[in-house]
């Protein structure tokens, strides 16, 4: 049995062992009821944007660089290290340096586009971008959109020049992306799905990088890399035009160097929801802490150190750190197993009408979609109702604390050679959280010089993303 049948097996194990109460409850498709309520601090100001894209845009603004050196110097890059790292799958040099040079003229003329005027970007190989193919890390896959993605073309719009596209686990229906290598150790992977993105960024071959996160796929990649990766809550990032996984679990969202930096580019990406950006520096001195033990479960000694250190300072910079009985490990648990009978099954659907040769599929999602056609509707709505059921009980945690603080995975990088055994370790932490829809980030822990990258998720009542730039930046200064 492979790690993808058996994980289905004790899903389907642990859905028919969880009583539906009341029977008559409906399914939770894509909605969610209220949000929580507010926490104790709420930015009352916008301070003035720190982080990598801050540094750069006062450098193009002062004359002190120019857009079509910042491009030269990424290609730079992308030119030394993406054979062995495999960040990029497609770059589009000539067009961006053109777009480079438009954009230095545009400054010139007094025009600034947005807050990514002039700097080079990548974008996940999921995603479609207007003149680059679209293959989904798949050899059964290859489209040519003429028309950018919801979410690249609000980048593009803010003035974001796209490099190209970056490495993706097949599909992405997986947290490893094995094709690629992490920055930090080149014999371990950089996770996924969002793996070529967090590549990208760790290494400077791009300031940000827009990727997608399902199940746990910009946070895992975030955490392995030492960078910062956030999902929003869901419904409040654009998905058109991407390739859908689940369509009731798909975000969009940034990989990028700094919390500032993620923070810049939800604002950008979601342009009807309240901007976060200003939440960069606020006060967490009032906020509550809840630490759900159970997601320490199998943590390595080094992740555990890290994280432990990470909650001293929580608890040093806020209204205290503390135990919560909930999540516990049956929380995880089910998140986990819901979550993959309901995302697989939307999988299995979308690529059953798009009728591909899955015997060009790599051999762990084959059999992912594989078992996931074999799973009975009323599982699939009973594994929607258990959703709803979890979603209230989770908002149910938050009315004693204000964020949750916890390990983003158990343990660092993976060798190349053992990503499989994988699969379902490095994404157990993250998996709960897009399944009720919550947002959640994961920021880098400081660890000893030499050793691999922690990270430490946090995660908020849907809405609360300011409170999650708050505490995070908090953290990284």
């Amino acid at each position: 049995m492979s790690v993808a049948t058996d994980a289905f097996a004790r899903a389907l194990d642990t859905l028919a062992a969880q009583p539906q109460t009341p029977p008559e409850r409906p399914p939770a498709f894509d909605v969610f009821g209220a949000a929580g309520a507010a926490p104790a601090v709420a930015p009352t100001a916008e301070l003035p944007p720190t982080g990598r894209i801050a540094e750069l845009a006062a450098q193009l603004a002062s004359g002190a660089t120019t857009s079509l050196r910042l491009v030269e110097q990424a290609l730079a890059i992308v030119a030394e290290v993406n054979d062995e790292l495999c960040g990029f799958v497609e770059l589009h040099a000539e067009a961006a340096l053109a777009e480079a040079a438009e954009r230095d003229a545009q400054r010139e003329a007094g025009t600034v586009l947005g807050p990514l005027h002039g700097l080079p970007i990548s974008v996940k190989d999921v995603i479609d971008v207007a003149g680059m193919t679209t293959r989904c890390g798949s050899d059964a896959y290859e489209e040519h959109p003429t028309v950018d993605a919801a979410a690249v073309a609000l980048l593009r719009a803010a003035g974001g020049i796209v490099l190209g596209k970056t490495s993706t686990h097949e599909y992405a229906l997986g947290v490893t992306s094995p094709q690629a290598r992490n920055p930090h150790d080149r014999t371990r992977i950089p996770g996924g799905s969002s793996g070529g993105s967090a590549v990208a960024v760790a290494t400077g071959m791009s300031v940000m990088s827009l990727g997608t996160d399902t199940r746990a796929s910009i946070r895992v990649p975030a955490a392995l890399c030492g960078i910062v990766g956030m999902r929003p809550t869901y419904g409040t990032s654009p998905t058109a035009g991407m390739v859908p996984l689940s369509w009731t679990m798909d975000t969009t969202a940034a990989l990028a160097p700094t919390v500032a930096d993620v923070a810049v580019s939800l604002d950008v990406l979601r342009p009807g929801a309240p901007p976060v950006a200003g939440a960069v520096g606020m006060p967490v001195d009032a906020l509550r802490i809840g630490l759900p033990r159970a997601a320490w479960e199998d943590a390595t000694p080094a992740v555990a150190t890290a994280i432990e250190d990470a909650v001293d300072r929580l608890g040093a910079l806020t209204a205290g750190a503390e135990d919560v009985a909930r999540p516990d490990a049956a929380d995880f648990a089910a998140g986990n197993a819901y979550g993959l009978i309901v995302s697989r099954c939307e999988a299995a659907a979308f690529h059953r009408a798009k009728g591909l040769d899955r015997s060009l599929y790599w051999a762990e999602v084959r059999d992912q979609l594989d078992a996931a056609d074999a799973v009975l509707a009323t599982d699939y709505i009973d594994a929607q109702r258990s959703r709803q059921a979890l979603h209230e009980e989770m908002l149910a945690v938050f009315s004693g604390v204000d964020v949750l603080a916890m390990p983003t995975t158990p343990v660092q990088a993976p060798p190349a050679d053992q990503a499989e055994d994988y699969l379902t370790v490095l994404s157990r932490n993250a998996i709960l959280w897009s399944f009720v829809g919550f947002p959640a980030i994961s920021v880098p822990c400081p660890v000893p010089t030499g050793e691999l990258p922690v990270g430490l998720q946090l995660v908020a009542p849907p809405g609360r993303e300011d409170v999650l730039i708050a505490l995070a930046s908090a953290l990284e200064r």
